[in-house]
């Protein structure tokens, strides 16, 4: 079921929101070469408690951290080992959800370890943009495909590939809420889009297969050709005349 957000729903969500995009601004400040990403995990952590908010991931299914952290060819879920260093020609996704006065809002950014490749680089990029390609559709009365088919036709465009095994999905209360949104469809299918409904809209995008593998960890998710991987989300709630991104950092 689809939880319509009420405007008081949103209002904190909100609120929520501009906490995660200072806590992105941490990490932005924050990452450098050299750096692990245990190290990151306890920063973002005591970041998130400073706000008088609690980090969604922390306990969620038995999940022992803050964030997930993830490197090159893993795609998402990556736990913050202390031995994962950050190197130079490396990207690293950081994936953050907060949870404040009742409710979720949960965010991620690849960040490049320069120099890198011309390739990364393009995959880091068009990875971002699939999102913003949204939000020209991602409006009541569209329909959920609308937000779908906008993500694959701007990655598949660029010559990369849409991760179709793992979704976007509704946020609010709960972490993950229906719906799930499928990175790639068709335009004019699926729901019809309602004012209130809230979404973290999350293109994952490859260099190479679409296929995935998860690692013995169990969380781990990597692509199963071993190329690298971007990945780019934010929470948005949808409106009449287009979506807020309630998660926007600078």
């Amino acid at each position: 079921m689809i939880i319509i957000k009420t405007p008081a729903d949103i209002e904190i969500m909100k609120r929520g929101g501009k906490i995660l995009s200072r806590v992105f601004d941490v990490v932005k400040e924050t990452i450098v070469i050299g750096m692990n990403a245990e190290a990151l995990d306890t920063i973002v952590r005591n970041v998130i408690l400073g706000y008088d908010a609690e980090p969604s991931f922390l306990g969620y299914r038995g999940y022992r951290h803050s964030t997930c952290i993830s490197k090159n060819e893993e795609i998402v879920h990556g736990i913050p080992y202390a031995d994962k260093i950050f190197l130079p020609g490396d990207i690293v996704s950081v994936d953050i959800g907060v949870y404040y006065q009742g409710f979720h809002v949960d965010c991620a950014r690849t960040f490049m370890m320069e120099p890198v490749a011309p390739d990364v680089e393009k995959l880091v990029r068009v990875t971002q943009e699939s999102f913003f390609e949204i939000l020209p559709v991602a409006k009541a009365g569209n329909r959920l495909g609308d937000i779908s088919s906008a993500i694959q036709t701007c990655v598949e465009k660029n010559g990369l590939t849409v991760v179709k095994d793992l979704y976007s999905h509704g946020v609010g209360r709960e972490l993950h809420e229906d719906p799930l949104i499928p990175n790639y469809g068709k335009r004019g299918k699926g729901i019809v889009l309602e004012a209130g409904m809230t979404f973290a809209i999350e293109p994952m995008v490859n260099l190479g297969t679409s296929d995935i593998l998860t690692l013995p960890d169990k969380w781990t998710i990597i692509t199963a050709d071993r190329k690298w991987s971007a990945h780019y989300e934010n929470t948005i709630c949808i409106g009449v005349d287009g979506p807020e991104v309630l998660t926007q950092s600078n």
